[in-house]
């Protein structure tokens, strides 16, 4: 028989942790129910030691190892692309460049003017269609180059082939500086017959139909442009980060370190990698550190089973985790007196921007939170508004320390004593305790780096146009 100092273990918010012994209580004080106990239990399971993240962060490194070896990438779960983006700016790019940003259902053209180190960026904003995006990809592919063909006219540049640099923010598998097959749409797009392809074909070809004339000679990632941008300005930047609707990373990698490289091994001796990270635990690797309420999501979602790790941190799925947590504890009578709105039973109505207003609300009487609450047909009383600000803040303050875990891997595989790390995204730069969050797990994880982290002004659009630059000068 086991004796009565045996742990026990119990399942709290979907995890399995030991039990704290708790003192024998009188019949009278015991509760069947405790609506202290049900939040309390939800939001520590969403709690991640330091112990939890140095693990995540081993996890993450064998994983970056895993996709950088030839023999073991075509299993690897983080695919450790290369982007044959050889070198960082510095500061002599100039000319003058096209740019185009296609990494959701708003895509922008620019043109980038680089001299003596200034940057002056013209933009137009195109909405491509529910039906473009899930159409044919030479439905899709006609419509960019008809926007293209629209802005160079309306810069009074129809006729003048300048370089461009396109952003493209879709996994993809490069096999140069400009040519990249689409691994697999996600965002919303399946447009058809364009995975496996390379895009950059394929917008070519679509130019050709359309007779625009321009030189594709650079795609990138928009973490690859976002470090690009950075670099222009601060030498010392050697990560790119996405926070945004998903999140991904890249950073400079020695040629040396990459086994799969398939270029040629002149100089530059480096290449950035785009990690493709928010594939991580596909492999089953962080199911550990998942709850149910992050098992529901994936269930909804049209990847099941893919980008696991995506689906802890980003500003796609963040809402509803907090929807799934506010409907468990209203559905066990521990919010709005049980009452639960067909508004808040409905997927993805709690949107990731109403807990970024609820946590940046400082007003003493929650006023953002009610408003947001009401008019997703709930009425919270004065007692519940303060739990569902915690919640808001758990599940932000996890995405955070969860990217941290990954980029401390970064940070040590680099090596370096100071570095900065180019961030992008709206759930970065909107959320009110993202980026402190973040730094704090920094100075957790990495206490001996110091480490910047640097909003990237338009590294989607501008970083584009420098991979362009930068390869002019380097005479690609």
């Amino acid at each position: 028989m086991a004796s009565s100092d045996t742990p026990k273990w119990v399942n709290v918010g979907g995890r399995w942790t030991k039990a704290t012994p708790e003192p024998v209580q009188s019949e009278k004080t015991v509760s069947p129910k405790s609506t202290k106990n049900e939040v309390d239990g939800i939001l520590q399971s969403l709690v991640l030691s330091k112990a939890d993240l140095e693990e995540i962060s081993d996890l993450m490194r064998q994983n970056m190892d895993r996709g950088l070896n030839r023999a073991t990438n075509p299993s690897a779960v983080v695919k450790m692309f290369p982007s044959f983006v050889r070198s960082l700016p510095d500061g002599t790019e100039k000319g003058d460049f096209f740019a185009l940003d296609l990494g959701g259902s708003n895509f922008r053209v620019l043109r980038v003017q680089l001299l003596d180190g200034d940057v002056q960026m013209t933009s137009k904003v195109y909405k491509i269609s529910q039906g473009t995006m899930t159409g044919t990809g030479e439905q899709l592919f006609d419509y960019i180059a008809d926007s293209l063909a629209e802005f160079k006219n309306e810069q009074g540049l129809s006729d003048v082939d300048l370089p461009l640099g396109f952003t493209f923010s879709f996994p993809c598998k490069q096999n140069g500086l400009a040519s990249a097959e689409l691994v697999q749409w996600t965002k919303g797009f399946s447009a058809s017959g364009v995975e496996g392809k390379d895009v950059v074909v394929l917008l070519k070809e679509a130019c050709a139909r359309k007779k625009v004339a321009l030189q594709i000679v650079a795609l990138v990632n928009d973490t690859v442009g976002t470090l690009m941008s950075c670099a222009y300005s601060c030498s010392d930047t050697y990560i790119g980060l996405i926070l945004g609707t998903g999140t991904n990373a890249c950073y400079l990698e020695k040629l040396s370190n990459v086994d799969t490289w398939t270029g040629d091994d002149g100089e530059p001796r480096d290449v950035i990698i785009n990690m493709e990270w928010g594939a991580f635990g596909t492999d089953k690797s962080l199911d550990k550190f998942r709850t149910k309420f992050d098992n529901e999501v994936d269930e909804v979602t049209l990847n099941k089973g893919k980008q696991l790790y995506e689906k802890m941190i980003s500003g796609m799925y963040l809402g509803e985790i907090v929807r799934l947590i506010l409907v468990k504890l209203a559905t066990d009578g521990d919010l709005f007196g049980g009452q639960v709105s067909s508004d808040l039973k409905t997927p993805w109505k709690f949107e990731t921007r109403f807990l970024t207003d609820i946590e940046s609300d400082t007003s003493d009487n929650n006023a953002e939170c009610n408003t947001i609450l009401k008019s997703l047909g709930v009425t919270p009383s004065p007692s519940d508004l303060p739990v569902i600000r915690r919640v808001c803040a758990a599940v932000s303050t996890r995405a955070a320390r969860l990217s941290v875990a990954g980029l401390s891997a970064v940070v040590k595989k680099i090596g370096a004593a100071e570095l900065t790390i180019a961030v992008d995204g709206s759930l970065y730069k909107k959320h009110p305790t993202f980026k402190s969050n973040m730094e704090k797990t920094l100075k957790e994880l990495v206490p001996g780096v110091t480490v910047k982290l640097m909003l990237s002004e338009d590294g989607s659009g501008k970083g584009a146009a420098l991979v362009a630059a930068v390869a002019a000068r380097l005479g690609s």
